[in-house]
């Protein structure tokens, strides 16, 4: 695959895209917050793993899990936290491992050749073996997708520009509750760290 004719090898990553987060009836939406902005996403980022299957990207799902014990909560190992994510831990358990609320969205499961990520922190870098499995397929670039774009997808983006990988952001495959935030990310990330489309522009240089 080329991108401004550099041959690349890329994965695609897809970010956190779970009933806790993305689903009516899952912790966020149970906790009065908007999942519009999330959801809205699912049909984009169908579309862009079903062009990847199709081209042979492999690709990868992050999926963020806790412990029912609360071992690996936040609030255990920080004591200054902002209050909104401080007060959002205590009120719900989000994404407890086994649970529905942990599992991917329907719509966007993965097939038995994808890759799972489980993660217990912002980044998919973060204490994970996914760089292990990337190495091992030669990836060296990355597709980015999913959410929070200003939380857990800018986190594992800039982990990978630093841990040596090329970074695209597709831009309606990667949702955010403030848009002031989303921007602010496609902002930095067009400055600073790679590219920057949209779904029918990735199609363009795929074909």
């Amino acid at each position: 695959m080329k991108i401004r004719n550099h041959e690349i090898h890329p994965a695609l990553l897809v970010v956190d895209m779970q009933n806790g987060f993305v689903s009516k009836g899952g912790s966020y939406d149970l906790m009065g917050l908007n999942v519009s902005k999330y959801s809205e996403v699912v049909p984009h980022l169908k579309r862009l793993i079903s062009i990847c299957r199709t081209i042979k990207v492999p690709i990868f799902y992050s999926q963020a899990v806790r412990e029912e014990s609360g071992i690996d909560l936040l609030t255990r190992s920080h004591r200054i936290l902002p209050k909104s994510r401080e007060e959002r831990i205590k009120r719900r358990p989000i994404c407890i491992r086994g649970s529905w609320d942990a599992e991917i969205v329907e719509g966007l499961k993965p097939s038995l050749d994808d890759h799972v990520v489980i993660k217990r922190r912002d980044s998919v870098f973060q204490d994970t073996e996914v760089e292990v499995w990337l190495r091992s397929l030669g990836i060296d670039s990355i597709i980015f997708s999913g959410i929070d774009t200003s939380i857990c997808v800018e986190s594992s983006l800039r982990d990978a520009f630093n841990h040596g990988y090329d970074v695209v952001l597709i831009s309606d495959a990667t949702a955010s509750n403030n848009m002031d935030h989303y921007n602010s990310t496609l902002d930095n990330i067009r400055n600073y760290y790679g590219l920057v489309m949209n779904l029918q522009e990735f199609i363009a240089n795929v074909e």
